[in-house]
């Protein structure tokens, strides 16, 4: 019997498919040209994917990273509410779908999925790429404008990636106003750098005013530990890179890793990690250093030495952005 493919697998065979149609240095163009406006700093008021040729492009190359980003944030906030999911999925600005996509990985079986986006390019792509997905063959895909004045009918999830650096201040403020109004969950995911988290930041802090609970990556929804302008928290999902990945950016490895920030948040009891494991673990001879995101508001580092046995080995084992036991290895 043949093994179940994935929604991963899935997903990049469909772009796959979307490719052979478009000539190679076209889509490296396209890429290029969007990845520089994404990369700008001015917001915009109209959809940077016009046309096909640029959704097809943009879609295959980062759709992936985008699926990853998201998957792996989904499954830190599923851990925090085992026996939960979704009964119905909102996904705003979510263009081609990569969200939708990241949810049915989480949470098997078919639910109500809408995608609101302004450009209405990349909702077509995403109904077309859906197709090959069992779980999304229902979902709705409509052109709306996503930003302040925003209304929404209510649902138990309510993604927003890598949405709001495209929006001006009020239209971000406007999105997660109306993502927190819908939503009995709502999990923000934006580019892993110090602008990225600091959207995550401002996110957070309106979601907590408008009653919601953060279930992660934060083990509170106290104040961030983390001193602006010093630090940013991000986290990083492992990508399979395509041939486009590798025309575009040159180097011959598989994968990258997608560098992410990203709330998770909810009105109904979550269950947080003790800690939150916020840079990448380094292992020395007899040793672990973890630097952790803890309970009490703070940042700490602690070492996990072979004489601390089961915890040592889980150590080892353990990854960036992975929860961490509730013990001290010091006691």
């Amino acid at each position: 019997m043949n093994a179940p493919v994935s929604p991963a697998d899935t997903l990049r065979g469909a772009l796959a498919d979307l490719l052979d149609g478009l000539p190679p240095r076209q889509a490296a163009g396209v890429v290029d040209r969007l990845i520089a406006n994404y990369r700008g700093r001015t917001p915009t008021d109209a959809p940077v994917l016009r046309n096909r040729a640029d959704v097809v492009a943009y879609a295959a190359y980062r759709m992936p990273a985008t699926f990853e980003a998201v998957r792996t944030a989904l499954e830190a906030f599923a851990d925090t509410v085992p026996g939960w999911a979704p009964a119905g999925h909102l996904d705003l600005g979510g263009g081609t779908g990569a969200a939708t996509w990241a949810v049915s990985a989480t949470w098997d079986g078919e639910r109500p999925v809408t995608v609101l986006d302004w450009a209405e390019p990349a909702l077509a792509l995403g109904r077309e790429i859906a197709a090959a997905n069992p779980a999304l063959k229902t979902a709705e895909w409509r052109r709306s404008r996503v930003g302040a004045g925003l209304t929404v009918e209510s649902v138990d999830l309510v993604t927003v990636s890598y949405v709001l650096g495209e929006l001006t201040d009020a239209d971000r403020a406007g999105v997660v106003d109306a993502a927190a109004a819908a939503g009995e969950a709502v999990v923000i995911v934006e580019p892993g750098t110090p602008d990225g988290y600091a959207r995550v930041i401002e996110a957070r802090d309106r979601l907590i005013r408008a009653g919601f609970r953060i279930a992660a990556p934060c083990p509170h929804s106290a104040a961030c530990p983390i001193v602006p302008g010093e630090d940013w928290c991000h986290f990083s999902a492992r990508v399979s890179r395509s041939s486009l990945h590798r025309q575009v950016k040159g180097g011959s490895l598989p994968y990258e890793d997608e560098k992410f920030s990203y709330v998770a948040a909810a009105r109904f009891p979550v269950t947080p990690a003790a800690s939150r494991i916020v840079r990448r673990p380094q292992i020395r001879k007899g040793q672990v250093l973890l630097d952790l995101c803890g309970p009490d508001e703070s940042l700490h580092r602690t070492t996990v030495t072979k004489r601390h046995g089961a915890l040592y080995r889980a150590a080892r084992d353990t990854s960036w952005g992975a929860p961490w036991p509730d013990t001290d290895p010091a006691s």
